[in-house]
């Protein structure tokens, strides 16, 4: 099963899948419409996927069926045949970077043999993040973060000061970001997008060694995906506010909500990932136009060979 699914042809697939979409909402970019810039990748993302020789079903997606009116939680895509895998994507992370044309906004997604994805909730998920390298168990989601960067630095053979640590730029990250700086790490903030967060640990060209904080649970299973096929550890644990959301949670079949998942319980197969740059950032470029063609940067990542590829793409603007 996973062999069919990471398919040389299925790979590129998925390269295709997030280059539309990218497109699309680039073309809203910097014109101050979140919502219209994420329907335009979500339309442009579900037209690809009905397009391909798979029989898909969204695991992690835009919502709940009553909620969105595309790419929902359980909505099957593709022709319904060929390969049976597991979709999780985010056809714009980033709205909000999109409507403002600022850095780091992405096309998302990931898939794997059916039943391997954690059905996330739309939930918070308290997270932890580091690239490869390091021992297991180097990082724990129960300890301070000042423990985690002395523990990382320890790993790393240099001093607490040489730890660079990623946190969303929130409110409720100020505990975060004072105990990092505690032990003298550095603290980079972003202001959203942390998908592309946590796969910055796994790029020494970033810079970033740690990634913590709080963030969507969906988010959180679409960045394992990515550091199950370049290494890197990450442990995850669900935050619900209210009664609903843990009602939520139980329709996906979450039972335990104070379970702490490490990356291969999110991803219990090999998978694909796929991301392409809606606008410039520092993992990928954005979209441009430039000699009558529409330029795409894609970076597509597969656990099966543990191979990253960048592909470059140009099409008739």
């Amino acid at each position: 099963m996973s062999s069919e699914v990471l398919d040389r042809n299925l790979i590129m697939d998925a390269v295709r899948v997030c280059e539309v979409a990218a497109i699309a909402a680039w073309k809203l970019a910097g014109r101050g419409d979140e919502k219209a810039a994420d329907q335009a990748a979500v339309d442009a993302m579900r037209t690809a996927l009905n397009d391909l020789d798979i029989d898909g079903e969204i695991v992690i997606g835009e919502g709940e069926r009553d909620e969105a009116p595309m790419l929902y939680i359980g909505e099957k895509v593709g022709k319904g045949k060929g390969a049976k895998i597991d979709i999780a994507l985010d056809p714009l992370e980033g709205t909000t970077l999109t409507a403002k044309a600022m850095a780091n906004a992405l096309a998302v997604m990931a898939w794997a043999p059916k039943g391997s994805l954690l059905n996330a909730p739309d939930t918070y998920m308290d997270k932890i993040a580091c690239g490869p390298g390091y021992p297991a168990g180097a990082i724990d989601l129960d300890k301070s973060p000042a423990e985690n960067v002395q523990a990382l630095a320890k790993a790393k053979g240099v001093d607490p000061s040489e730890i660079t640590v990623c946190v969303l730029d929130r409110p409720r990250h100020a505990d975060i970001i004072a105990s990092v700086r505690s032990v003298g790490a550095r603290v980079h903030l972003i202001t959203d997008g942390d998908v592309a967060g946590v796969i910055n640990t796994a790029d020494p060209d970033t810079g970033v060694d740690l990634y913590v904080g709080q963030g969507g649970a969906p988010e959180g299973v679409l960045a394992c995906a990515a550091l199950k096929c370049v290494g890197g550890q990450f442990q995850g644990r669900l935050v619900f506010r209210n009664n609903d959301e843990k009602a939520r949670a139980a329709r996906v079949g979450i039972t335990d909500f104070d379970k702490k998942y490490d990356l291969h319980e999110m991803v219990r197969a090999d998978a694909i990932f796929a991301a392409t740059g809606v606008t410039k950032g520092a993992l990928l470029d954005g979209v441009t136009v430039s000699g009558g063609f529409v330029h795409t940067h894609t970076l597509v990542m597969n656990s099966a060979t543990h191979t990253v590829r960048e592909v470059r793409m140009k099409r008739p603007a």
